[in-house]
Protein backbone atom coordinates (compact mmCIF):
# COMPACT_ATOMS: atom_id res chain seq x y z
CA UNK A 1 0.00 0.00 0.00
CA UNK A 2 1.30 3.58 -1.02
CA UNK A 3 2.53 5.73 1.69
CA UNK A 4 0.05 8.38 0.81
CA UNK A 5 -3.32 7.70 1.98
CA UNK A 6 -4.43 10.28 -1.05
CA UNK A 7 -2.61 8.03 -3.65
CA UNK A 8 -4.30 4.92 -3.14
CA UNK A 9 -6.32 3.09 -5.99
CA UNK A 10 -9.90 2.18 -5.14
CA UNK A 11 -8.53 -1.40 -4.89
CA UNK A 12 -6.39 -0.49 -2.12
CA UNK A 13 -8.95 1.87 0.18
CA UNK A 14 -11.34 -1.36 -0.27
CA UNK A 15 -8.69 -3.51 0.92
CA UNK A 16 -7.96 -1.34 3.35
CA UNK A 17 -10.95 -0.82 4.76
CA UNK A 18 -12.05 -4.09 4.93
CA UNK A 19 -14.09 -4.59 2.23
CA UNK A 20 -16.29 -2.24 -0.25
CA UNK A 21 -19.62 -1.61 2.04
CA UNK A 22 -17.27 -1.20 5.56
CA UNK A 23 -15.99 1.66 3.16
CA UNK A 24 -19.01 3.04 1.32
CA UNK A 25 -20.84 2.89 4.97
CA UNK A 26 -17.87 4.09 7.11
CA UNK A 27 -16.99 6.93 4.59
CA UNK A 28 -16.87 10.76 6.23
CA UNK A 29 -20.27 12.83 6.27
CA UNK A 30 -20.05 14.34 3.09
CA UNK A 31 -22.71 16.22 0.83
CA UNK A 32 -22.28 17.13 -3.05
CA UNK A 33 -20.31 20.04 -3.40
CA UNK A 34 -23.19 23.30 -4.81
CA UNK A 35 -20.66 26.21 -4.93
CA UNK A 36 -24.29 28.58 -4.61
CA UNK A 37 -26.65 29.54 -2.05
CA UNK A 38 -29.05 27.41 -0.47
CA UNK A 39 -31.82 29.28 -1.07
CA UNK A 40 -32.32 32.68 -2.71
CA UNK A 41 -35.78 33.28 -2.10
CA UNK A 42 -37.50 30.23 0.36
CA UNK A 43 -36.89 26.62 -0.86
CA UNK A 44 -40.30 26.07 -1.28
CA UNK A 45 -41.05 29.65 -3.24
CA UNK A 46 -38.48 27.95 -6.09
CA UNK A 47 -40.72 25.15 -6.10
CA UNK A 48 -43.49 26.99 -6.72
CA UNK A 49 -41.92 28.86 -8.81
CA UNK A 50 -40.53 25.74 -11.71
CA UNK A 51 -44.58 24.77 -11.90
CA UNK A 52 -45.72 28.04 -12.14
CA UNK A 53 -43.32 30.54 -13.57
CA UNK A 54 -39.95 29.78 -14.10
CA UNK A 55 -37.02 28.85 -12.21
CA UNK A 56 -32.96 29.37 -12.62
CA UNK A 57 -30.73 26.55 -11.37
CA UNK A 58 -26.90 27.77 -11.84
CA UNK A 59 -25.34 24.54 -13.06
CA UNK A 60 -22.03 26.07 -13.69
CA UNK A 61 -19.84 24.43 -10.91
CA UNK A 62 -20.91 20.70 -9.73
CA UNK A 63 -20.90 18.68 -12.82
CA UNK A 64 -17.82 17.39 -14.62
CA UNK A 65 -17.69 18.35 -18.23
CA UNK A 66 -15.93 15.37 -20.29
CA UNK A 67 -14.71 16.55 -24.06
CA UNK A 68 -13.95 14.01 -26.42
CA UNK A 69 -13.07 14.87 -29.64
CA UNK A 70 -11.46 12.82 -32.39
CA UNK A 71 -12.45 10.39 -35.72
CA UNK A 72 -13.42 7.66 -33.06
CA UNK A 73 -15.95 9.39 -30.82
CA UNK A 74 -18.88 7.40 -32.11
CA UNK A 75 -17.22 4.31 -31.93
CA UNK A 76 -16.18 4.40 -28.59
CA UNK A 77 -20.03 5.87 -27.04
CA UNK A 78 -21.76 2.61 -29.09
CA UNK A 79 -19.13 0.14 -27.63
CA UNK A 80 -19.92 1.59 -24.15
CA UNK A 81 -23.44 2.83 -23.86
CA UNK A 82 -26.35 1.01 -23.81
CA UNK A 83 -27.97 3.99 -26.08
CA UNK A 84 -28.77 3.44 -29.77
CA UNK A 85 -25.63 5.04 -31.70
CA UNK A 86 -27.60 5.70 -34.67
CA UNK A 87 -28.81 9.31 -33.60
CA UNK A 88 -25.23 10.85 -32.69
CA UNK A 89 -24.23 13.63 -34.02
CA UNK A 90 -24.19 17.71 -33.70
CA UNK A 91 -27.30 19.04 -31.93
CA UNK A 92 -28.48 15.70 -30.56
CA UNK A 93 -28.51 14.95 -26.89
CA UNK A 94 -28.86 11.39 -24.68
CA UNK A 95 -29.64 10.12 -21.40
CA UNK A 96 -25.79 8.34 -21.83
CA UNK A 97 -26.01 5.07 -19.84
CA UNK A 98 -23.24 2.71 -19.22
CA UNK A 99 -22.90 -0.50 -17.81
CA UNK A 100 -20.16 -3.17 -16.59
CA UNK A 101 -19.69 -6.46 -18.48
CA UNK A 102 -22.55 -8.40 -16.22
CA UNK A 103 -24.88 -5.78 -17.44
CA UNK A 104 -25.60 -3.53 -14.08
CA UNK A 105 -25.13 -0.38 -13.74
CA UNK A 106 -22.31 1.57 -13.96
CA UNK A 107 -23.51 5.76 -14.42
CA UNK A 108 -25.12 7.68 -16.40
CA UNK A 109 -24.75 11.62 -17.98
CA UNK A 110 -26.17 13.93 -20.23
CA UNK A 111 -24.16 13.78 -23.79
CA UNK A 112 -24.28 16.83 -25.61
CA UNK A 113 -23.26 16.21 -29.42
CA UNK A 114 -21.36 19.36 -30.23
CA UNK A 115 -20.16 18.72 -33.54
CA UNK A 116 -20.15 15.58 -35.47
CA UNK A 117 -16.60 14.20 -34.35
CA UNK A 118 -17.18 16.05 -30.82
CA UNK A 119 -19.11 15.21 -27.79
CA UNK A 120 -19.02 16.13 -23.96
CA UNK A 121 -20.47 14.09 -21.23
CA UNK A 122 -21.71 16.00 -18.55
CA UNK A 123 -22.65 15.42 -15.18
CA UNK A 124 -21.62 13.03 -12.17
CA UNK A 125 -18.24 11.47 -13.31
CA UNK A 126 -18.96 7.97 -13.02
CA UNK A 127 -19.98 6.95 -16.75
CA UNK A 128 -17.39 9.29 -17.88
CA UNK A 129 -14.51 7.89 -15.75
CA UNK A 130 -15.55 4.40 -17.59
CA UNK A 131 -15.68 5.79 -20.65
CA UNK A 132 -12.22 7.26 -20.63
CA UNK A 133 -11.30 4.16 -19.07
CA UNK A 134 -12.32 1.95 -21.67
CA UNK A 135 -10.49 4.30 -24.02
CA UNK A 136 -7.30 4.01 -22.62
CA UNK A 137 -7.61 -0.14 -23.19
CA UNK A 138 -9.06 -0.12 -26.40
CA UNK A 139 -7.75 1.04 -29.94
CA UNK A 140 -9.73 4.52 -30.42
CA UNK A 141 -8.23 7.52 -32.04
CA UNK A 142 -9.96 10.21 -29.40
CA UNK A 143 -8.68 12.84 -27.73
CA UNK A 144 -10.14 13.82 -23.81
CA UNK A 145 -10.69 17.23 -22.22
CA UNK A 146 -11.64 16.98 -18.12
CA UNK A 147 -13.52 19.77 -16.70
CA UNK A 148 -13.51 19.11 -13.22
CA UNK A 149 -16.53 20.20 -10.68
CA UNK A 150 -15.45 23.68 -9.95
CA UNK A 151 -14.48 22.13 -5.81
CA UNK A 152 -11.86 20.17 -7.51
CA UNK A 153 -10.53 21.92 -10.33
CA UNK A 154 -7.13 22.56 -10.22
CA UNK A 155 -7.71 25.61 -12.37
CA UNK A 156 -9.93 27.68 -10.35
CA UNK A 157 -12.39 28.22 -12.85
CA UNK A 158 -14.63 26.52 -15.52
CA UNK A 159 -15.00 26.52 -18.92
CA UNK A 160 -18.32 27.12 -19.69
CA UNK A 161 -21.37 28.52 -17.62
CA UNK A 162 -24.68 26.32 -17.67
CA UNK A 163 -28.11 27.88 -16.64
CA UNK A 164 -30.98 25.37 -16.25
CA UNK A 165 -34.66 27.59 -17.22
CA UNK A 166 -37.39 25.60 -15.70
CA UNK A 167 -41.13 26.46 -15.88
CA UNK A 168 -44.14 26.65 -17.84
CA UNK A 169 -42.95 30.28 -18.69
CA UNK A 170 -39.39 29.38 -20.29
CA UNK A 171 -40.42 30.36 -23.45
CA UNK A 172 -41.71 33.86 -23.09
CA UNK A 173 -38.27 34.47 -20.84
CA UNK A 174 -35.89 33.24 -23.67
CA UNK A 175 -37.51 35.34 -26.12
CA UNK A 176 -37.30 38.33 -24.17
CA UNK A 177 -33.61 37.45 -23.40
CA UNK A 178 -33.25 36.79 -26.99
CA UNK A 179 -34.87 39.77 -28.30
CA UNK A 180 -37.04 37.67 -30.98
CA UNK A 181 -39.30 35.12 -31.34
CA UNK A 182 -37.49 31.53 -31.69
CA UNK A 183 -38.67 28.12 -32.58
CA UNK A 184 -39.24 25.84 -29.65
CA UNK A 185 -36.56 23.03 -29.76
CA UNK A 186 -37.36 19.50 -29.42
CA UNK A 187 -36.84 17.18 -26.39
CA UNK A 188 -33.38 16.50 -26.22
CA UNK A 189 -32.59 18.53 -29.28
CA UNK A 190 -30.13 21.57 -29.62
CA UNK A 191 -30.53 24.93 -30.63
CA UNK A 192 -28.72 27.90 -30.88
CA UNK A 193 -28.71 31.99 -30.58
CA UNK A 194 -27.86 34.79 -29.15
CA UNK A 195 -28.49 36.69 -25.06
CA UNK A 196 -26.01 39.59 -24.59
CA UNK A 197 -24.47 39.60 -27.56
CA UNK A 198 -22.76 36.42 -27.22
CA UNK A 199 -23.49 33.06 -28.84
CA UNK A 200 -25.20 30.06 -26.20
CA UNK A 201 -26.25 26.81 -27.22
CA UNK A 202 -29.56 24.85 -25.50
CA UNK A 203 -30.72 21.88 -24.75
CA UNK A 204 -34.25 20.84 -24.64
CA UNK A 205 -34.40 18.41 -20.81
CA UNK A 206 -36.22 18.76 -17.73
CA UNK A 207 -35.04 19.15 -13.98
CA UNK A 208 -38.63 19.57 -12.91
CA UNK A 209 -41.14 18.03 -15.10
CA UNK A 210 -41.81 15.20 -16.65
CA UNK A 211 -39.05 14.01 -18.93
CA UNK A 212 -40.33 13.98 -22.42
CA UNK A 213 -43.38 15.04 -21.50
CA UNK A 214 -43.49 18.40 -20.51
CA UNK A 215 -41.77 21.71 -21.94
CA UNK A 216 -40.90 23.16 -19.17
CA UNK A 217 -36.66 23.06 -19.48
CA UNK A 218 -33.80 24.45 -21.20
CA UNK A 219 -30.46 24.32 -20.25
CA UNK A 220 -28.35 27.03 -21.57
CA UNK A 221 -24.58 27.10 -22.10
CA UNK A 222 -21.41 28.88 -23.27
CA UNK A 223 -17.72 30.22 -22.45
CA UNK A 224 -17.58 31.13 -18.99
CA UNK A 225 -16.56 34.62 -19.48
CA UNK A 226 -20.00 35.42 -20.97
CA UNK A 227 -21.78 33.82 -18.24
CA UNK A 228 -21.91 37.03 -16.16
CA UNK A 229 -23.78 39.26 -18.97
CA UNK A 230 -26.23 36.24 -20.35
CA UNK A 231 -26.88 35.59 -16.32
CA UNK A 232 -27.84 39.37 -16.00
CA UNK A 233 -29.93 39.74 -19.04
CA UNK A 234 -31.89 36.46 -18.37
CA UNK A 235 -32.97 37.45 -14.54
CA UNK A 236 -33.86 40.89 -16.50
CA UNK A 237 -36.16 38.92 -18.88
CA UNK A 238 -37.77 37.51 -16.29
CA UNK A 239 -38.49 39.84 -13.57
CA UNK A 240 -42.27 40.23 -14.99
CA UNK A 241 -42.65 36.89 -15.60
CA UNK A 242 -42.10 35.45 -12.03
CA UNK A 243 -38.31 33.84 -12.65
CA UNK A 244 -37.23 32.91 -9.11
CA UNK A 245 -33.16 31.78 -8.62
CA UNK A 246 -33.07 28.45 -7.90
CA UNK A 247 -30.85 27.23 -4.99
CA UNK A 248 -29.22 23.82 -3.54
CA UNK A 249 -32.06 23.11 -1.59
CA UNK A 250 -35.17 23.33 -3.99
CA UNK A 251 -32.02 21.50 -6.83
CA UNK A 252 -31.68 18.72 -4.80
CA UNK A 253 -35.79 18.15 -4.72
CA UNK A 254 -36.41 18.60 -7.98
CA UNK A 255 -35.94 14.51 -8.37
CA UNK A 256 -39.25 14.04 -6.76
CA UNK A 257 -41.20 15.16 -9.48
CA UNK A 258 -38.31 14.32 -12.49
CA UNK A 259 -37.90 10.71 -10.76
CA UNK A 260 -34.30 10.62 -11.59
CA UNK A 261 -32.70 8.96 -9.32
CA UNK A 262 -28.76 10.85 -8.78
CA UNK A 263 -26.68 7.60 -7.28
CA UNK A 264 -26.76 4.52 -6.97
CA UNK A 265 -23.26 2.51 -6.34
CA UNK A 266 -21.73 1.28 -9.63
CA UNK A 267 -21.16 -2.29 -10.17
CA UNK A 268 -17.14 -1.68 -10.38
CA UNK A 269 -16.31 -3.01 -6.71
CA UNK A 270 -16.41 -6.52 -6.37
CA UNK A 271 -15.75 -8.77 -9.84
CA UNK A 272 -12.99 -10.30 -11.91
CA UNK A 273 -14.17 -8.59 -14.76
CA UNK A 274 -13.59 -4.43 -13.25
CA UNK A 275 -10.25 -5.23 -11.12
CA UNK A 276 -8.03 -3.80 -13.31
CA UNK A 277 -10.42 -0.54 -13.22
CA UNK A 278 -10.33 -0.81 -9.62
CA UNK A 279 -6.91 -0.19 -9.70
CA UNK A 280 -7.25 2.80 -12.23
CA UNK A 281 -9.42 5.01 -10.00
CA UNK A 282 -8.32 6.98 -7.12
CA UNK A 283 -9.32 5.48 -4.01
CA UNK A 284 -10.60 8.93 -3.50
CA UNK A 285 -12.62 9.68 -6.08
CA UNK A 286 -16.69 9.61 -6.57
CA UNK A 287 -16.38 6.38 -6.22
CA UNK A 288 -14.18 5.80 -3.35
CA UNK A 289 -16.13 8.04 -0.85
CA UNK A 290 -19.94 8.05 -1.62
CA UNK A 291 -21.74 7.03 1.46
CA UNK A 292 -24.62 4.60 1.83
CA UNK A 293 -27.11 4.97 4.38
CA UNK A 294 -30.81 3.84 4.90
CA UNK A 295 -32.57 0.61 6.67
CA UNK A 296 -31.71 -1.94 3.71
CA UNK A 297 -28.75 -4.12 4.79
CA UNK A 298 -26.93 -6.55 2.96
CA UNK A 299 -23.33 -8.57 3.28
CA UNK A 300 -23.37 -8.89 -0.90
CA UNK A 301 -21.95 -5.30 -2.36
CA UNK A 302 -23.72 -6.88 -5.69
CA UNK A 303 -27.38 -6.54 -3.72
CA UNK A 304 -26.59 -2.69 -4.11
CA UNK A 305 -26.37 -3.30 -8.33
CA UNK A 306 -29.03 -2.09 -10.50
CA UNK A 307 -29.86 -2.99 -14.12
CA UNK A 308 -30.76 0.29 -16.04
CA UNK A 309 -34.57 -1.15 -15.98
CA UNK A 310 -34.74 -1.03 -12.15
CA UNK A 311 -33.73 3.12 -12.36
CA UNK A 312 -36.12 3.64 -15.39
CA UNK A 313 -33.90 3.24 -18.30
CA UNK A 314 -35.37 0.71 -19.67
CA UNK A 315 -36.67 2.53 -22.95
CA UNK A 316 -32.74 3.70 -23.08
CA UNK A 317 -31.29 0.51 -23.90
CA UNK A 318 -31.61 -0.25 -27.63
CA UNK A 319 -29.92 -3.64 -28.94
CA UNK A 320 -29.04 -2.41 -32.34
CA UNK A 321 -25.34 -2.29 -31.33
CA UNK A 322 -22.94 -4.43 -29.61
CA UNK A 323 -21.75 -2.91 -26.45
CA UNK A 324 -20.11 -3.62 -22.89
CA UNK A 325 -22.32 -5.54 -20.70
CA UNK A 326 -25.02 -6.32 -23.49
CA UNK A 327 -25.19 -10.23 -23.66
CA UNK A 328 -25.54 -10.10 -19.68
CA UNK A 329 -28.45 -7.45 -19.95
CA UNK A 330 -30.14 -9.81 -22.55
CA UNK A 331 -29.80 -12.75 -20.16
CA UNK A 332 -31.07 -10.61 -17.15
CA UNK A 333 -34.03 -9.38 -19.46
CA UNK A 334 -35.57 -12.88 -19.26
CA UNK A 335 -35.67 -12.80 -15.79
CA UNK A 336 -38.07 -11.60 -12.82
CA UNK A 337 -37.50 -7.84 -12.79
CA UNK A 338 -37.73 -4.54 -10.59
CA UNK A 339 -38.92 -1.42 -11.74
CA UNK A 340 -38.58 2.27 -11.23
CA UNK A 341 -42.46 3.07 -8.98
CA UNK A 342 -42.91 6.11 -6.94
CA UNK A 343 -44.21 6.28 -3.38
CA UNK A 344 -46.49 8.45 -1.67
CA UNK A 345 -46.02 8.01 2.04
CA UNK A 346 -49.07 8.94 4.01
CA UNK A 347 -49.19 12.09 6.10
CA UNK A 348 -50.67 10.85 8.86
CA UNK A 349 -47.13 8.19 9.67
CA UNK A 350 -45.12 11.56 8.36
CA UNK A 351 -46.32 13.87 10.74
CA UNK A 352 -46.32 11.26 13.15
CA UNK A 353 -42.40 10.47 13.05
CA UNK A 354 -41.88 14.48 13.14
CA UNK A 355 -44.03 14.69 16.13
CA UNK A 356 -41.48 11.87 18.09
CA UNK A 357 -38.52 12.76 16.45
CA UNK A 358 -38.07 16.16 17.26
CA UNK A 359 -40.54 16.01 20.64
CA UNK A 360 -41.22 12.83 21.53
CA UNK A 361 -40.14 11.04 24.85
CA UNK A 362 -37.72 8.25 25.58
CA UNK A 363 -36.52 6.52 22.06
CA UNK A 364 -36.93 8.55 19.18
CA UNK A 365 -37.07 7.43 15.61
CA UNK A 366 -34.68 9.24 13.24
CA UNK A 367 -34.99 12.74 12.17
CA UNK A 368 -37.38 13.14 9.09
CA UNK A 369 -35.67 16.13 7.32
CA UNK A 370 -37.71 17.78 4.82
CA UNK A 371 -37.62 18.99 2.20
CA UNK A 372 -35.07 16.27 1.04
CA UNK A 373 -35.16 13.25 3.29
CA UNK A 374 -31.47 12.13 2.41
CA UNK A 375 -28.19 13.55 3.55
CA UNK A 376 -26.22 10.79 1.89
CA UNK A 377 -24.71 10.37 -1.82
CA UNK A 378 -26.86 6.97 -1.61
CA UNK A 379 -29.98 6.22 0.19
CA UNK A 380 -31.19 2.91 0.40
CA UNK A 381 -34.47 1.67 2.47
CA UNK A 382 -36.19 -1.59 2.94
CA UNK A 383 -39.68 -1.58 1.07
CA UNK A 384 -41.98 -4.11 3.05
CA UNK A 385 -45.32 -6.31 2.46
CA UNK A 386 -46.03 -7.95 5.65
CA UNK A 387 -42.98 -9.53 6.44
CA UNK A 388 -41.64 -9.70 2.82
CA UNK A 389 -38.78 -7.63 0.96
CA UNK A 390 -40.40 -6.30 -2.06
CA UNK A 391 -37.82 -3.40 -3.02
CA UNK A 392 -35.85 -0.34 -2.06
CA UNK A 393 -36.68 3.47 -1.07
CA UNK A 394 -34.59 5.94 -2.08
CA UNK A 395 -34.23 9.56 -3.07
CA UNK A 396 -37.28 11.98 -2.12
CA UNK A 397 -38.92 14.35 0.27
CA UNK A 398 -41.33 17.36 -0.72
CA UNK A 399 -42.24 19.71 -2.59
CA UNK A 400 -44.86 22.34 -2.60
CA UNK A 401 -46.35 21.31 -6.12
CA UNK A 402 -47.15 17.61 -5.08
CA UNK A 403 -48.25 18.29 -1.32
CA UNK A 404 -46.90 15.43 -0.24
CA UNK A 405 -43.71 13.15 1.09
CA UNK A 406 -42.84 11.12 -1.99
CA UNK A 407 -40.07 8.86 -2.52
CA UNK A 408 -38.76 7.23 -5.84
CA UNK A 409 -38.28 3.15 -5.07
CA UNK A 410 -37.30 0.14 -7.13
CA UNK A 411 -40.03 -2.03 -6.60
CA UNK A 412 -40.89 -6.05 -7.78
CA UNK A 413 -42.70 -5.35 -11.24
CA UNK A 414 -45.84 -7.15 -9.70
CA UNK A 415 -46.17 -4.12 -7.41
CA UNK A 416 -49.05 -1.91 -8.78
CA UNK A 417 -50.89 1.59 -9.02
CA UNK A 418 -52.40 1.90 -5.73
CA UNK A 419 -50.72 -1.08 -3.54
CA UNK A 420 -49.83 -0.78 -0.59
CA UNK A 421 -46.31 -1.15 1.79
CA UNK A 422 -44.33 0.03 4.55
CA UNK A 423 -41.43 2.07 4.59
CA UNK A 424 -38.88 0.97 6.79
CA UNK A 425 -37.01 4.26 8.23
CA UNK A 426 -34.35 4.75 10.19
CA UNK A 427 -30.64 3.13 10.08
CA UNK A 428 -29.85 0.12 11.52
CA UNK A 429 -28.50 -0.91 15.26
CA UNK A 430 -29.73 3.16 16.11
CA UNK A 431 -27.52 4.26 13.60
CA UNK A 432 -24.37 3.14 15.38
CA UNK A 433 -21.69 4.24 13.04
CA UNK A 434 -23.42 5.94 10.30
CA UNK A 435 -21.49 9.38 9.84
CA UNK A 436 -24.74 10.88 8.80
CA UNK A 437 -27.37 9.20 11.25
CA UNK A 438 -28.31 10.39 14.98
CA UNK A 439 -27.30 8.08 17.37
CA UNK A 440 -29.63 6.28 19.49
CA UNK A 441 -33.03 6.30 17.27
CA UNK A 442 -35.50 3.42 16.86
CA UNK A 443 -36.73 2.08 13.46
CA UNK A 444 -40.12 2.47 12.63
CA UNK A 445 -42.05 1.87 9.61
CA UNK A 446 -43.74 4.23 7.20
CA UNK A 447 -47.17 3.34 5.07
CA UNK A 448 -47.12 4.35 1.34
CA UNK A 449 -48.86 4.26 -1.57
CA UNK A 450 -47.15 2.69 -4.96
CA UNK A 451 -47.33 4.84 -7.77
CA UNK A 452 -46.35 3.94 -11.56
CA UNK A 453 -46.49 7.54 -12.80
CA UNK A 454 -44.74 10.95 -11.37
CA UNK A 455 -46.59 12.29 -8.72
CA UNK A 456 -47.53 15.44 -10.22
CA UNK A 457 -49.91 13.73 -12.15
CA UNK A 458 -51.84 11.90 -9.57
Amino acid sequence: MTDQPHLETLQQRIDRSGGPLAMLRTNPATHYPFTYAQEYTTWHNEQWAWKNACVLFDQSHHMTEVHITGPDVKRLISDTGVNSPATLGRDRAKQFVAVGPDGRYIGDCILFGLEEDHLSLVGVPQAANWVQFQAQQGDYDVEFSVDPASVHNPLGRRQHYRYQLNGPRTQEILERAVGAPIDRIPFFRMGSFAIAGTPVRALNHTMAGVPGEEYTGLELFGPVEHGPSVLETLLHAGAQSGLRQGGAVSYLSSTVESGWIPAVPSAVYSSPETAAYRQHLPGFGMEGMITIEGSYVSDDIQDYYFYPWELGYGSIVKLDHDFIGRTALEQAAQGPKRLKRWLEWDTDDVMEVVRAGFFGDGPRPKLLSLPNLNPATIYLDSVLQGDRLVGLSTWGGYTVNVGRVVTIAILDESLTDGDRVEVLWGEPDGGAGRPLSEPHHVQTTIRATVRTRPPAQH
